[in-house]
C-alpha cells in the first residue's frame, strides 16, 4: 500500500467543489494544482487543489483551508491497483481525511491512454509523470493553442505537431503561417510555401473573392462591378468548358473552372461598346484598369502569372493537402511576403479548398487534413464587421461541419478575447499558456469545456514552456511542461535581442543596399 500523508479533512462539499480543513503542520504540503485523494469503503475520490486561504475561527485564531476541484474516482475501497475514471458517482463524505497523492497514484491517473496518443511533456507537479495527448479526441474535435505574445505559443505549436508526426508521418497538415515562424522549425518535415513558389490560380476564386480582388472598395460602384463582373466570368468559363467538350450545364460563377482573364477584359470591352452613354462606361474601365494592373504586378505573380490556362487544380490539391505525403505531411504557408491587400482572400481560398475538397470527396475515399490558423483572431475577430467575410465564413464553417467531414481546425491566438465566440465555442481542447490580461482569462473560462479553475488561476503566474491543457484531448485536465525542443526544431520567434547586437558598432553597410533592392524586387 502507497503511503499516502494525510493532510486534513472535508469542512464541506458542493457539488464537484470540496472545502478541506488543512491539520496543522499540514499547510505546506499542499500546493496550488497538486493532486489529493479522499478514500473511503466505496471509491477513492481524486481532486486537485484549487486554492489555498486562511479563514479566521474563533477566539481569533485562523485555520488554512484548502479548496478542491473533483476530477474523478476509483469505485472500491482505497488500493494501490485502482482503476482511475472521470467523473465522481460517491461524493465524499464529511469529515472524511484527505491524503497527498503520491507518484504512483499520479502515473495511473495520467497514464498513457489505451487510445492511440503521444508525449508532449510532463506534468508540472511531477516531472517524473509523462503528459500524454490522445490523437484522435485532440485533433478530430479541434483544439486552440491560447497565450500573450512571449508565452511561448509558436513553440508549443512546434512541440504538439511534432509529437503527432513523430508517430503518424503520413499526416496531412496545412499550417497558415503569418510571420515565416515555422519552416525552420519542422526543415524536411514540410512542404514550404512563399509566395515564390505559390501557386494559386485566379480561377479558384469565387464570387465574393473576385468581387474583393477585381472591383473597387466602396459602394455603390462595387455592386455595379460586381455584376458586370459575374455575367462576363460566368460567360468565360462557359467558353472554356465547350472548349474541352464538356457540359456547362450546372455552371455557376463559383465553380471552380478555369477561365481565360484576356477573355473576360475581351467581353468587357466588347460591353463597354454596346453603351448609349459614354458615362456607363466606368465600372467597365474600372474592372479592365484594375485586371490589367495585376497582371503588371509582380507580387501577385502567384495569381497571375501563369503563361497558359490549364486545369491544374488537382495538382494545387495533391500538393497542399500532402496527397501524398511523400516523407512531408506538413505544408507551410509562409503568408508574410503576400500583399496585404490580397493575403485575407488568400488564405478565405486556402480554408474553402480544404473544406469543399472533404465535402465532395467519396465518402470512405479521403483522408482527415487539419488545418492550423496562426493569429486566428485576425480571420475569425469577434467584431463581424473587422472579418474578411469569406474568411470569418470559412473557418467558421469548418469549426461547426469540418469534423463531419475530416476537417479539424488548431486555432492560435494571443488575444482569445478577441476571436469569435461562435467558433471558439466548436474547440474541445484549450492549451492555454501564461495569460496576464484579465479579460482574456475571463473569455478563457468561459470557453473552458471542465471544472478547472484551479488550474486556471495559475495562468498569470505560467513560466515559459508551461501550460494548462483541459478538453477532450488529454485524460484529465492538467498542468503541464512541454518537452524541450532542439535548436533547429525552434520556430523562429524570439524577439530582438537589443542588448547583444547593440554592444557592437554595425559596420555592415552592405545589408542597406541589399534590404532595399529586396524591396524594390519584392524578394523576402
Amino acid at each position: 500500500m502507497f503511503e499516502r500523508n494525510p493532510i486534513g479533512y472535508v469542512a464541506s462539499v458542493e457539488g464537484a467543489e470540496v472545502t478541506v480543513v488543512l491539520t496543522a503542520g499540514a499547510a505546506g504540503a499542499a500546493g496550488v494544482g497538486d493532486m489529493v485523494v479522499i478514500p473511503s469503503e466505496r471509491s477513492m475520490v481524486f481532486g486537485l487543489v484549487q486554492a489555498l486561504l486562511t479563514e479566521a475561527g474563533q477566539g481569533g485564531e485562523g485555520r488554512h483551508v484548502a479548496r478542491l476541484a473533483l476530477l474523478g474516482e476509483s469505485l472500491g475501497p482505497e488500493t494501490d491497483e485502482f482503476v482511475f475514471q472521470r467523473g465522481v458517482s460517491v461524493s465524499p463524505r464529511l469529515g472524511a481525511v484527505v491524503r497527498q497523492a503520491v507518484t504512483e497514484d499520479l502515473s495511473r491517473i495520467y497514464a498513457k491512454p489505451a487510445k492511440s496518443s503521444v508525449r508532449i511533456g510532463a506534468l508540472h507537479q511531477d516531472a517524473a509523470v509523462p503528459a500524454y495527448m490522445v490523437v484522435d479526441d485532440f485533433l478530430g474535435k479541434h483544439f486552440a493553442v491560447l497565450g500573450t505574445t512571449g508565452s511561448g505559443k509558436s513553440c508549443t505549436v512546434a512541440v504538439l505537431l511534432r509529437s503527432v508526426l513523430s508517430a503518424h508521418a503520413n499526416g496531412h497538415i496545412v499550417l497558415l503561417d503569418p510571420h515565416d515562424e515555422y519552416a525552420h522549425a519542422f526543415g524536411d518535415l514540410a512542404e514550404s510555401v512563399s509566395p515564390d513558389n505559390l501557386v494559386l490560380p485566379y480561377w479558384l476564386l469565387d464570387f465574393e473573392e473576385m468581387a474583393q480582388v477585381f472591383c473597387s472598395g466602396e459602394q455603390p460602384y462595387r455592386e455595379v462591378e460586381a455584376n458586370i463582373l459575374k455575367d462576363c466570368v460566368v460567360a468565360a468559363k462557359a467558353e472554356f468548358l465547350r472548349g474541352l467538350g464538356a457540359d456547362d450545364g450546372a455552371l455557376t460563377i463559383d465553380t471552380p473552372v478555369p477561365y481565360r482573364l484576356a477573355r473576360v477584359i475581351e467581353l468587357l470591352k466588347v460591353g463597354m461598346g454596346r453603351l448609349d452613354k459614354p458615362e456607363n462606361s466606368v465600372p467597365y474601365l474600372r474592372l479592365t484598369a484594375r485586371m490589367d494592373a495585376l497582371r503588371r504586378d509582380r507580387r501577385f505573380g502567384f495569381m497571375f502569372g501563369q503563361l497558359t490556362v490549364e486545369d491544374s487544380m488537382a495538382g494545387v490539391l495533391a500538393r497542399y493537402l500532402r496527397l501524398p505525403a511523400d516523407g512531408r505531411p506538413l505544408t507551410i504557408f509562409n503568408l508574410a511576403g503576400v500583399p496585404a491587400e490580397i493575403v485575407d482572400v488568400v488564405v478565405s481560398v486556402l480554408c474553402r479548398l480544404i473544406f469543399d475538397f472533404a465535402l465532395w470527396t467519396e465518402r470512405g475515399r479521403g483522408v482527415p487534413v487539419l488545418l492550423v490558423c496562426e493569429e486566428a483572431h485576425r480571420y475569425v475577430p469577434r467584431d463581424s464587421a473587422a472579418a474578411f467575410a469569406p474568411t470569418r465564413r470559412a473557418l467558421s464553417r469548418i469549426a461547426k461541419e469540418g469534423r463531419k467531414y475530416g476537417v479539424s481546425l488548431g486555432l492560435v491566438t494571443q488575444r482569445p478575447s478577441e476571436i469569435s465566440e461562435t467558433v471558439l465555442s466548436q474547440v474541445n481542447t484549450l492549451v492555454s499558456l501564461r495569460m496576464s490580461n484579465e479579460q482574456d482569462q475571463l473569455f478563457v473560462r468561459r470557453a473552458m469545456p471542465e471544472n478547472a479553475a484551479g488550474l486556471l488561476a495559475a495562468l498569470p503566474a505560467l513560466r515559459t514552456q508551461e501550460a494548462v491543457v483541459v478538453g477532450e484531448g488529454v485524460p484529465v485536465p492538467m498542468r503541464i511542461r512541454l518537452r524541450d525542443l532542439g535548436d533547429n526544431e525552434r520556430p523562429r520567434s524570439d524577439t530582438a535581442r537589443f542588448s547583444d547586437v547593440w554592444a557592437t558598432p554595425c559596420n555592415d553597410k552592405g545589408f542597406i543596399a541589399d534590404t532595399i533592392d529586396r524591396w524594390r524586387r519584392q524578394v523576402r
